[in-house]
């Protein structure tokens, strides 16, 4: 007899390890039949236009670090290297231009040639990654200029004279992208169409929002690492799909069940942590397990914000108005990612009471200086602020040849010696008082 346990506790890894075989097979397809597709980034990929012409939409970053949880990432660095990229550059860049060079071969299928690449300035990778596709495959590219936080803690929302000036800035800029996938497509742009794909967006934002509050409980429903990758996954590949808003509306329903009935995603849940930075994903389940194993659990990470594409707000598109409101929501979304990378440290305040943050887990990468560079000067301003440990653990999210895992699992568990020594003192000073 199937129970509720049975049914739901694990599905949303299950149906998102299947609606990403779905997804890769799709485009396998469309590079079989040399169909049109349009290359985009996670932090404002604009989906919800792309979807509204049915483009199959390609994320690079997601088939490059799919080569490196495969283990095969080595191979297509070498292929970039020896075409004439530096060591030094980003590890997606090279895994990506290795496919490109493989005329699209890739571990979960074959990438389709770009019709049409479309990004924004969330990455300053982004701008020179999209050049080379122009350079490739002669294809147009459209950079959407979102206007970032001047400065820390100065942000501005809807109604605010500065705030709307950003937004019909990005308004005109969406207008112009409309008009590109007119002419690379052409189709045109069907209103109503695109309003039925801002509500399958919706959907997902909430219920993306939903979950990842759902870890606010102890134990933690999901680890943010492992299982929160999955999530992303199909939040950027099916955004403003019906299938997208499906398995956000279940994800919520079993991360509701498991936080009710005090099941966790680690079953022994002793230290609640924070992730900063981008998962090593070469020795990607190990390096979770050098956490796990001394029962750490990942309850939150910044991954999950600047990874979702803005999905984490829970921002809802006004579908009586959507150009605009999809202007707002862009705006919103990408300066969220944008504050999560260089502004974090204020984002933590908050996380630690909210979700009752044991320690702090900073990750720093070779691969990617965007996320990692003042790391070391945001954990400084975090711990004058507060009384929380913290680790700073260096590795690479592609590159396996600047990965140790001796010394790794060494400064590791030198932290949660420190952790517990602290519980310790705690508990003594507890009972002394």
């Amino acid at each position: 007899m199937t129970t509720a346990n049975d049914k739901l506790v694990g599905r949303g890894n299950r149906d998102g390890a299947a609606l990403f075989r779905d997804w890769f097979t799709e485009l396998s397809q469309t590079a079989e039949a040399g169909q049109q597709s349009a290359y985009v980034f996670v932090m404002g990929s604009l989906n919800e236009i792309l979807k509204t012409f049915d483009l199959p939409v390609v994320f690079p970053e997601i088939n490059s670090l799919q080569t490196a949880v495969r283990r095969v990432a080595g191979d297509y660095i070498g292929t970039a290297e020896d075409y004439g990229y530096s060591p030094d550059i980003c590890g997606y860049v090279k895994a990506d231009v290795a496919v490109q060079i493989n005329g699209g071969e890739h571990p979960m299928g074959r990438i389709p040639k770009p019709s049409i690449a479309v990004l924004t300035n969330a990455c300053n990778t982004y701008i020179k990654w999209a050049e080379i596709w122009e350079r490739m495959h002669d294809c147009p590219v459209v950079t959407i200029d979102v206007p970032g936080t001047r400065q820390a803690d100065t942000q501005t929302w809807p109604g605010d004279p500065d705030f709307e000036n950003d937004r019909r800035y990005v308004e005109k800029q969406i207008h112009e992208l409309i008009k590109t996938c007119e002419k690379v497509t052409g189709k045109k742009f069907d209103i109503d169409k695109f309003r039925e794909i801002l509500g399958h967006a919706n959907r997902m934002s909430v219920g993306w929002k939903k979950v990842i509050e759902a870890n606010k409980s102890m134990p933690a429903p999901f680890n943010a690492l492992t299982d929160g990758t999955i999530f992303l996954g199909v939040a950027n590949g099916f955004r403003g799909t019906k299938e997208g808003g499906d398995y956000f509306d279940d994800l919520v329903e079993e991360m509701q069940y498991k936080a009710e009935h005090g099941i966790g995603g680690l079953t022994e849940e002793e230290w609640r942590l924070a992730f900063i930075g981008v998962p090593c994903y070469p020795i990607f389940r190990k390096f979770n397990e050098l956490f796990t194993d001394w029962g750490g659990s990942f309850i939150n990470s910044t991954y999950l914000w600047f990874a979702s594409g803005g999905t984490n707000l829970g921002f809802e598109y006004d579908l009586k108005d959507p150009i605009k409101s999809l202007a707002q929501g862009l705006l919103i979304s990408v300066r969220d990612a944008m504050d999560s990378m260089f502004h974090q440290d204020r984002m933590l305040i908050d996380m630690v009471d909210d979700f009752n943050i044991d320690g702090i887990v900073y990750h720093p990468i070779k691969s990617c200086r965007t996320v990692s560079t003042g790391l070391a000067d945001s954990r400084g301003y975090f711990s004058g602020k507060k009384d929380i440990p913290s680790l700073f653990v260096e590795s690479d999210m592609m590159d396996a040849r600047v990965i140790s895992e001796a010394q790794m699992k060494n400064r590791i568990d030198a932290f949660f010696e420190g952790l517990k020594s602290r519980k310790d003192q705690a508990v003594i000073a507890g009972k002394e008082g």
